[in-house]
């Protein structure tokens, strides 16, 4: 693991996304339970929001967690870790590092999507569902920021095995 720690304000931020994310999902389960009306409202909305107003955030929450992910990849690639996250499975503490840098990375994209999504429902529904901005807001900016990881490091890694002097220094 490098020696990058987190700074005061991205531990605070990113508990205060977590705490929120969790306290919206416990709060909706308990506001509307989960029927399979609420599965099929779910599935409904989500689609829903792709071609409704605020539309922009698909593609800003993903465009930030490539930002978030560039550096981070390539960090990865730089000391010598592969195929991030999965591989690691040998060492736990290595996987959890790395899973932790991934949140912190996307406290502030979540705490975003969290803001937009719930603007968002009042605006078109008149009324707030909590666990759908939750769900909604970690598949726009915590998976795609994992997924983007994953292929910058790869690219680097690749870029790194064609010329082998220029790309990233490999710690040891």
């Amino acid at each position: 693991m490098d020696d990058t720690r987190p700074s005061t304000l991205q531990r605070v931020t990113l508990w205060i996304a977590l705490g929120l994310t969790l306290a919206l999902i416990v709060y909706g389960l308990i506001r509307y339970g989960y029927t399979a009306e609420v599965h099929q409202r779910f599935w409904q909305d989500l689609f829903g929001r792709v071609g409704g107003p605020m539309s922009f955030r698909f593609l800003l929450q993903p465009t930030m967690a490539l930002l978030a992910a560039i550096p981070d990849g390539r960090r990865d690639a730089r000391q010598g870790h592969s195929y991030f996250y999965w591989t690691s499975r040998s060492d736990a503490s290595l996987r959890r590092g790395r899973l932790w840098q991934g949140l912190y990375a996307t406290a502030r994209i979540l705490l975003l999507g969290l803001a937009m999504d719930m603007i968002y429902q009042y605006r078109v529904y008149d009324r707030f569902y909590p666990g759908e901005a939750a769900a909604i807001s970690l598949l726009l900016a915590v998976l795609p920021y994992f997924i983007w990881r994953w292929l910058v490091e790869r690219i680097a890694l690749a870029r790194d095995r064609r010329h082998p002097g220029k790309g990233a220094r490999h710690a040891h």
